[in-house]
């Protein structure tokens, strides 16, 4: 697992790991980084870090009940866990950290779960948003490399290299995240009617070669967002855009970010 001193917060009696990272912020809304679905604190890697550095903000990543450090949590997850996620555990979490303002950075599930926040509550300390391949509804071709990634995970080395960061909340992590996808109930999951009330400046990403989505989720984002909304398709990119041309990636977020804070300053 990552070789970082863990920090914790405590949310409605469970010990969530999480990771503060200081610049000198103190007067500018907090970056807040959700993970995706095999996500946690540590597979972020230094993309917080990056991001913090270039935009003067502060940031702060945690890992989801069931995942990195975190305590472990109940299995299955219900098909509208990302709704428990977003519509109530995240504002518990903002409180729990003492964030005022933020700007939400979400990955995948993350991602998902930054749209049903914004556009599902009040979300009245949310200044700004990114996405990165989040899905606002289930496609064949999602489903079909989330099959493959359990074949993976029984037969290949795919457990193992997640245990380096989930350490024994692995099977919780995967399992968590694999028998909701492929639920037959979750193939209507659907989270669009949330896309209206969001209203505030948004940035949706994915990459252009995405095997868990096609380009209609972030063109669907993008056209029914209720607010500002700026859409990019980064080239030769998969799932993880962030890793994948991290250094780009990571300067179209902060230009973003700069955009919201430094105009109100």
């Amino acid at each position: 697992m990552d070789a970082l001193t863990p920090e914790f917060l405590t949310v409605d009696g469970v010990r969530l790991e999480c990771r503060w990272i200081r610049v000198g912020g103190e007067d500018r809304p907090v970056l807040v980084f959700l993970h995706e679905g095999l996500g946690c604190v540590a597979l972020w890697r230094d993309v917080p870090d990056r991001i913090a550095r270039a935009t003067r903000c502060d940031a702060f990543v945690w890992s989801r009940a069931g995942y990195g450090r975190s305590d472990a949590c109940a299995l299955p997850h219900p098909v509208r866990f990302m709704h428990e996620e977003g519509l109530n555990t995240l504002e518990r979490v903002l409180d729990a950290a003492g964030i005022g303002r933020a700007i939400l950075i979400g990955h995948s599930d993350g991602g998902s779960i930054s749209l049903i926040h914004c556009g599902g509550t009040p979300a009245q300390r949310i200044v700004g948003l990114v996405t990165l391949a989040a899905h606002v509804f289930n496609e064949d071709l999602c489903v079909r490399s989330i099959e493959e990634a359990r074949e993976a995970y029984a037969t290949s080395d795919l457990r193992e290299r997640l245990a380096r960061y989930h350490g024994d909340n692995v099977d919780c992590a995967f399992r968590g995240w694999n028998d909701v996808w492929l639920h037959p109930d979750f193939r209507h999951w659907n989270l669009e009617e949330f896309l209206p009330g969001i209203t505030v400046p948004a940035l949706v990403i994915q990459g252009a070669d995405d095997k868990y989505g096609t380009s209609a989720q972030a063109e669907a984002i993008a056209r029914q967002t209720g607010g500002p909304v700026e859409k990019w398709m980064v080239p030769g990119c998969g799932h993880s855009p962030h890793i994948d041309a991290g250094e780009v990636v990571a300067e179209r977020i902060a230009e973003f970010v700069r955009g919201l804070t430094d105009s109100a300053e």
